[in-house]
């Protein structure tokens, strides 16, 4: 009987460090996208004047931070039970694979210009030229190189337990759907341009035959 009880509350406690993983990454993901909607931006600019639309990107980018690592610490203190480990020498093949993802994660902030995703670049005034729409490197093969590196790397984790599965399920969603809530930005800014770019390329899983056609002179759009 005492063993049943321990066990109900042991099933009790793991179950419980599960939800409220998955509910830390819910509500980083409603924060998240609430602050990177226009509308936000734009309250932030009314607010408190036109410096605030050149600081948005990297104050943004440092909440983001900054509100991650809670998010983080709930498995952590809380890591529920072992589901897996992976063990020599596999385990060197996976740190391998999500050494690519890193890499992958720097090429993309590269390929999009890592001043201007930091925010940066933005405080030293508006663009001298209109930007473009990236399509080469690593955007010929999916729309969201960053996200797919980013599932590569949390799911090739070595020790799996039941809190770091929420995690890489609330995780996975909220990229997702992130790139949902993306893709209607850049169709609104970029237009017939982007529309062609989705038809083309695959959203996060390179498909083989899917990628953009550089040589195609209608399928290069040069201004969003």
């Amino acid at each position: 009987m005492i063993c049943a009880v321990t066990t109900l509350r042991e099933i009790g406690s793991i179950l419980a460090a599960f939800l409220f993983t998955l509910l830390a990454v819910a509500l980083y993901g409603v924060l998240h996208s609430l602050l990177a909607s226009f509308r936000a931006k734009r309250m932030a600019e009314r607010a408190l004047g036109p410096g605030a639309a050149r600081a948005y990107r990297l104050l943004y980018n440092g909440l983001a931070a900054v509100t991650f690592l809670p998010v983080l610490a709930v498995p952590a203190t809380n890591p529920g039970t072992l589901i897996y480990k992976i063990g020599w020498p596999w385990v060197l093949l996976t740190g391998l694979l999500q050494l690519a993802a890193a890499g992958a994660v720097l090429v993309g902030i590269m390929q999009t210009g890592a001043m201007s995703f930091l925010g940066v670049r933005q405080l030293m005034g508006p663009p001298t030229r209109e930007p473009t729409l990236v399509v080469a490197g690593l955007y010929r093969h999916v729309r969201h190189p960053l996200y797919t590196a980013g599932l590569v790397f949390i799911w090739l984790v070595p020790v799996m337990t039941t809190s770091v599965l929420a995690l890489n399920l609330g995780l996975s969603a909220y990229l997702y759907f992130g790139s949902r809530f993306e893709e209607r930005r850049l169709r609104a800014e970029f237009g017939e341009a982007y529309a062609k770019y989705q038809n083309s390329v695959p959203r996060l899983i390179p498909l083989p035959r899917r990628t953009w056609q550089d040589s195609n002179p209608e399928s290069r759009p040069t201004t969003r």
